[in-house]
């Protein structure tokens, strides 16, 4: 089992190494569900863990749809987070009509490759998940979508949740958040089937 710890400050990811986070989401601002960290906390954790680090890649709230502009500051702030030493990047792109951004997420994870790519819980706003799954499953570089389900809790999505892996096969790794716990997280496992799980308090409070 892969436990993923979120976090937004370089206190909590060292916490959350020591433990036992397998991995770590590293964000900004999760008031607002997560937004890009600056260079400084990036450089900082990565060089300061000795598990993998994901960054956030997100330039503001709201929803998932995104102008030029704003995917052109998408690619500069991957750009930074590989060259502080990110293991990988998360992003999350929508269209106008609620459907996965399929051409601008290719633009952004060949931006990020060869480093692997999470697509974020962009994919509960849609109203079929799986849906979502069978879009991203032709994306290169896209390794792993970090979802709830599209439910508030992974135990509320836990039958939509099995349909998204049983749907990724071996092209992708769903990685299972929504209130996930270090209390919980085995029950969810054995709901869903999920090896890996995402959340806040997945190693305990940080």
């Amino acid at each position: 089992m892969i436990l993923e710890a979120c976090v937004e400050t370089w206190a909590e990811a060292e916490k959350a190494s020591l433990r036992g986070a397998h991995r770590i989401e590293l964000c900004s601002h999760l008031e607002l569900d997560g937004l890009t960290p600056n260079e400084k906390l990036i450089q900082k954790t990565c060089l300061g863990l000795d598990i993998p680090v994901m960054v956030m890649i997100r330039p503001r709230g709201g929803n998932f749809v995104y102008s030029e502009e704003e995917l052109q500051r998408m690619e500069s702030e991957i750009d930074m987070a590989k060259a502080n030493g990110a293991y990988g990047i998360v992003f999350g792109l929508l269209t106008p009509d609620n459907k996965i951004d399929v051409d601008n997420t290719d633009r952004l994870a060949r931006r990020a490759s060869p480093l692997p790519v999470t697509f974020h819980k962009a994919i509960d706003n849609l109203i079929d998940p799986v849906e979502g799954v069978t879009a991203l499953r032709e994306i290169h570089g896209i390794t792993r979508i970090l979802t709830s389900g599209g439910k508030p809790t992974a135990l509320e999505g836990a039958e939509i949740l099995r349909k998204m892996i049983e749907t990724a096969g071996d092209n992708l790794t769903i990685l299972v958040a929504g209130r996930v716990t270090n209390e919980n997280a085995n029950t969810i496992a054995e709901i869903t089937g999920a090896t890996e799980l995402h959340g806040r308090k997945i190693v305990g409070i940080l």
